[in-house]
């Protein structure tokens, strides 16, 4: 090995172990007890009493790292020992950025050396790119070994990974120490040389033999100077990497920042789309229930129209069958001409039936307009227009037997009182063979009480009573010229 190359491996090791000092962090949360520390310098700890195994160089930011550890037989593991990651350059072991306990070996005899491993998890570990090392610390705060150091990022193509031993290391150590001695020795040896070259210069012509030790110790310092350039001009080499790999590191941090930048605004606008979704399937489902209530009310609004329309057909046909009683009227009123009494009998029924029945069709007629206008009539009233039209229907049935049965003298009428509007043909079924008798002897005009003779002619008589009415073109009612309307 040359000097130079005992130089740079005594420089690394050194750098490991010896560097500027890191600051502590952040403490695991398995327990919320401190581990046990000391100030205990570097010289007073035992490195190779515990070796840690398949130390990577680089370990990827983000995840879980295990640490793998032998304890050798020269160690007797306590529950207080930990494991803790340390910035190379630390000088105490107070300096831990964070730690694990050491768990205790379980069945096996401190005459053979244990595996043993820990993991760290990922959220605990420091995060920015400079050099850590693993020790081991005791129960009494010394450090019982140190492993070589690595960083956290991600490995490139241009690592190279250097594993050294701890045999290694120790014998660099004490080369390293050699190396000192020896350089304090030139040092010495230079300043004597200068003191030496001056006695010379001053005594050059007095000794050739000074003058050739002063020429050969020149040469020597001649090469060490070329080998300082030599180191220099490496320094800043490496200086000149350790530049390119931070200007490396400051674009990635930059590109992550400009990814966690955009990964923000895309969460913002999945968020945004997501509340307008929501705000649209709201507005859907109040779409939806509008729909179905208007279906609902048209549903009903059509069951009450239809249920309008049978009232309708109902009025309509007994309209109708009110017509044709009128018509049967008719046909008795043209049987009955043959005598006064009968047809002035029979005719001021007529009216007053027909003046009753008109008032009832009027009546139904304006609540058919009210039921057209006003939809939401009540069961009640419904109720009670069906009830009435029963009534009027029982009245016609009862009318239509009064005037058509051929035993209706020998058959009681119906009672007064159990008719809304009275039975009409009472009073002139009970009275009927009383003024056919005087028919052949009086003939007087109902409407105006003029006497007409005995020997006029009966279709003269009837015209005249027929000159007091009026008959509707759209019904074929009868109606008498004193009620006419203006």
């Amino acid at each position: 090995m040359s000097t130079l190359q005992t130089v740079r491996a005594a420089t690394d090791v050194v750098s490991c172990l010896a560097t500027a000092a890191g600051t502590p962090n952040s403490t695991m949360d398995e327990t919320s007890d401190e581990p046990p520390t000391s100030a205990v310098l570097l010289d007073d700890c035992h490195f190779s009493q515990v070796i840690f195994n398949n130390v990577e160089k680089f370990y990827v930011p983000g995840g879980d790292i295990t640490c793998y550890y032998t304890l050798t037989n020269n160690i007797a593991p306590r529950g207080k020992d930990w494991v803790g990651i340390f910035r190379v350059g630390w000088k105490t072991t107070r300096e831990y950025y964070t730690f694990m306990w050491a768990p205790l070996p379980s069945g096996v005899s401190g005459d053979t050396a244990v595996q043993q491993q820990i993991q760290f998890k990922a959220y605990y570990l420091p995060k920015d790119d400079e050099y850590y090392q693993f020790c081991y610390v005791d129960q009494d705060g010394v450090v019982r070994g140190a492993s070589v150091p690595f960083q956290f990022r991600a490995e490139t193509e241009d690592d190279i990974l250097v594993v050294t031993t701890q045999g290694e290391v120790e014998e660099i150590e004490l080369q390293n120490k050699n190396l000192l001695k020896e350089n304090e020795e030139l040092k010495e040896s230079c300043t004597s040389l200068q003191k030496q070259n001056m006695d010379l210069q001053e005594q050059l012509k007095k000794t050739q033999e000074l003058q050739s030790g002063f020429e050969s110790l020149k040469s020597n310092t001649e090469k060490l100077e070329l080998e300082l350039n030599s180191l220099k001009k490496e320094n800043k080499h490496l200086k000149e990497l350790d530049d390119c790999r931070e200007a490396e590191l400051h674009q990635l941090k930059e590109q992550i920042q400009n990814v966690t930048s955009e990964k923000e605004c895309l969460e913002t606008r999945l968020k945004t789309a997501l509340d307008h979704m929501d705000q649209l399937q709201s507005q859907v489902l109040n779409y939806e229930k509008e729909v179905e209530n208007l279906a609902r009310l048209d549903h009903d609004k059509t069951e009450q129209l239809e249920s309008l329309k049978e009232e309708n057909r109902q009025l309509r046909t007994t309209v109708a069958e009110q017509g044709e009683h009128k018509e049967e009227l008719e046909r008795v009123l043209e049987n009955l001409k043959g005598t006064e009494a009968s047809l002035s009998l029979f005719l001021q029924n007529e009216q007053h039936q027909n003046r009753d029945l008109m008032k009832e069709l009027e009546e139904k007629k304006h609540l058919f307009q009210i039921l057209q206008a006003k939809k939401n009539e009540t069961d009640k009233e419904n109720q009670e227009l069906r009830e009435e039209n029963a009534l009027l229907r029982r009245l016609s049935q009862t009318a239509d037997a009064s005037f058509f049965s051929p035993s209706q003298h020998q058959i009681p009428p119906p009672a007064m009182g159990s008719l809304v509007f009275g039975n009409p043909y009472y009073a002139s079924g009970a009275n009927l063979e009383a003024r056919a008798a005087d028919v052949a002897s009086i003939r007087k005009c109902p409407m105006c009480d003029e006497v007409f003779p005995e020997d006029i002619d009966t279709s003269q008589y009837e015209a005249h009573v027929q000159s007091h009415l009026l008959e509707c073109p759209l019904c074929s009612e009868t109606f008498e010229k004193s009620n006419k309307q203006s």
